[in-house]
Protein backbone atom coordinates (compact mmCIF):
# COMPACT_ATOMS: atom_id res chain seq x y z
CA UNK A 1 0.00 0.00 0.00
CA UNK A 2 1.17 3.28 -0.54
CA UNK A 3 -0.21 7.23 -0.08
CA UNK A 4 -0.08 10.07 -1.53
CA UNK A 5 0.74 13.37 -0.50
CA UNK A 6 -0.52 16.41 -2.05
CA UNK A 7 0.33 20.43 -1.67
CA UNK A 8 -2.26 22.12 -3.57
CA UNK A 9 -1.40 25.49 -4.73
CA UNK A 10 -3.38 27.87 -6.60
CA UNK A 11 -1.02 27.23 -9.28
CA UNK A 12 0.50 23.89 -9.04
CA UNK A 13 -0.13 20.76 -7.31
CA UNK A 14 2.90 19.54 -5.37
CA UNK A 15 3.15 15.67 -5.33
CA UNK A 16 5.05 13.09 -2.83
CA UNK A 17 4.49 9.42 -2.69
CA UNK A 18 5.16 6.33 0.50
CA UNK A 19 6.95 3.46 0.23
CA UNK A 20 5.32 0.52 0.69
CA UNK A 21 6.38 0.40 4.38
CA UNK A 22 5.08 3.70 4.99
CA UNK A 23 7.98 4.96 6.24
CA UNK A 24 9.33 7.71 4.46
CA UNK A 25 8.03 10.17 1.81
CA UNK A 26 9.65 10.78 -1.59
CA UNK A 27 8.55 14.05 -3.54
CA UNK A 28 7.78 13.15 -6.71
CA UNK A 29 6.67 16.16 -9.02
CA UNK A 30 4.92 19.13 -9.77
CA UNK A 31 1.58 19.70 -11.35
CA UNK A 32 1.63 22.68 -13.53
CA UNK A 33 -1.52 24.47 -14.74
CA UNK A 34 -2.11 27.57 -16.60
CA UNK A 35 -5.16 29.38 -14.69
CA UNK A 36 -6.20 28.38 -11.43
CA UNK A 37 -9.57 27.15 -12.39
CA UNK A 38 -8.64 24.64 -14.61
CA UNK A 39 -8.49 21.92 -12.73
CA UNK A 40 -9.33 19.26 -15.02
CA UNK A 41 -5.52 17.86 -16.57
CA UNK A 42 -4.42 17.83 -12.61
CA UNK A 43 -7.16 16.04 -11.50
CA UNK A 44 -6.18 13.39 -14.96
CA UNK A 45 -2.54 13.38 -13.74
CA UNK A 46 -3.50 12.55 -9.90
CA UNK A 47 -5.68 9.99 -11.26
CA UNK A 48 -2.78 8.41 -13.59
CA UNK A 49 -0.24 8.44 -10.27
CA UNK A 50 -2.88 6.86 -8.29
CA UNK A 51 -2.96 3.94 -10.71
CA UNK A 52 0.99 3.87 -11.21
CA UNK A 53 2.20 3.82 -7.95
CA UNK A 54 -1.26 1.64 -6.66
CA UNK A 55 -2.20 4.09 -3.96
CA UNK A 56 -5.05 3.64 -1.31
CA UNK A 57 -5.26 6.64 0.42
CA UNK A 58 -4.45 10.45 -0.76
CA UNK A 59 -3.21 12.89 2.06
CA UNK A 60 -4.28 16.55 0.98
CA UNK A 61 -2.43 19.69 2.70
CA UNK A 62 -5.12 21.81 4.38
CA UNK A 63 -3.89 25.65 4.93
CA UNK A 64 -5.07 26.90 7.94
CA UNK A 65 -3.87 30.33 8.98
CA UNK A 66 -1.51 30.71 11.84
CA UNK A 67 -4.11 31.22 14.64
CA UNK A 68 -6.35 28.32 13.54
CA UNK A 69 -8.58 30.03 11.43
CA UNK A 70 -9.53 28.86 8.02
CA UNK A 71 -9.51 31.34 4.92
CA UNK A 72 -10.50 31.16 1.65
CA UNK A 73 -7.40 28.38 0.38
CA UNK A 74 -9.12 25.79 2.97
CA UNK A 75 -12.60 26.77 0.91
CA UNK A 76 -10.46 25.84 -2.67
CA UNK A 77 -8.99 22.85 -0.76
CA UNK A 78 -12.18 21.14 0.35
CA UNK A 79 -13.67 21.73 -3.18
CA UNK A 80 -10.46 19.80 -4.68
CA UNK A 81 -10.59 17.24 -1.71
CA UNK A 82 -14.58 16.38 -3.06
CA UNK A 83 -13.28 16.36 -6.70
CA UNK A 84 -10.45 14.24 -5.93
CA UNK A 85 -12.77 11.84 -4.37
CA UNK A 86 -15.16 11.71 -6.67
CA UNK A 87 -12.54 11.11 -9.42
CA UNK A 88 -10.35 8.91 -7.51
CA UNK A 89 -12.99 6.85 -5.65
CA UNK A 90 -10.30 7.08 -2.58
CA UNK A 91 -10.47 8.23 1.26
CA UNK A 92 -9.02 11.56 0.73
CA UNK A 93 -7.57 12.99 4.59
CA UNK A 94 -6.64 16.81 5.17
CA UNK A 95 -3.85 17.24 6.71
CA UNK A 96 -2.46 20.79 8.41
CA UNK A 97 -0.32 22.09 6.50
CA UNK A 98 1.23 25.20 8.46
CA UNK A 99 4.77 26.30 8.23
CA UNK A 100 5.52 23.55 5.46
CA UNK A 101 6.49 25.68 2.88
CA UNK A 102 8.63 27.82 5.15
CA UNK A 103 10.07 23.85 6.51
CA UNK A 104 10.88 23.45 2.73
CA UNK A 105 12.09 26.45 2.10
CA UNK A 106 14.60 26.20 5.10
CA UNK A 107 15.33 22.79 4.18
CA UNK A 108 16.52 23.75 0.64
CA UNK A 109 18.78 26.60 2.10
CA UNK A 110 20.38 24.33 4.41
CA UNK A 111 20.99 21.93 1.58
CA UNK A 112 22.73 24.61 -0.70
CA UNK A 113 19.39 25.04 -3.43
CA UNK A 114 20.43 28.50 -4.70
CA UNK A 115 17.26 30.59 -4.37
CA UNK A 116 16.45 31.58 -7.76
CA UNK A 117 16.31 27.67 -8.26
CA UNK A 118 14.13 27.01 -4.85
CA UNK A 119 10.92 27.96 -6.20
CA UNK A 120 10.80 25.13 -8.65
CA UNK A 121 11.21 22.67 -6.06
CA UNK A 122 8.89 24.06 -2.64
CA UNK A 123 5.55 22.31 -4.03
CA UNK A 124 7.04 19.11 -4.12
CA UNK A 125 9.24 18.99 -0.97
CA UNK A 126 6.21 20.66 0.86
CA UNK A 127 3.71 17.66 -0.25
CA UNK A 128 6.48 15.32 1.29
CA UNK A 129 6.59 17.17 4.20
CA UNK A 130 2.80 16.60 4.76
CA UNK A 131 2.79 13.21 3.94
CA UNK A 132 5.59 12.18 5.99
CA UNK A 133 4.16 14.11 9.09
CA UNK A 134 1.23 12.02 8.45
CA UNK A 135 3.00 9.10 8.41
CA UNK A 136 4.93 9.85 11.16
CA UNK A 137 1.63 10.18 13.48
CA UNK A 138 0.61 6.80 11.43
CA UNK A 139 3.98 5.22 13.26
CA UNK A 140 3.29 6.91 16.37
CA UNK A 141 -0.40 4.71 16.94
CA UNK A 142 0.60 1.74 15.51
Amino acid sequence: MRILGLDFGSKTVGVAVSDELLLTAQGLEIIRRQSPNKLRQSLARVEEIVREYQVERIVLGYPKNMNNTEGERCEKTKEFKEMLERRTGLEVILWDERLTTVSADRLMMETGVRRENRKKYVDEIAAALILQGYLDSLSMNR
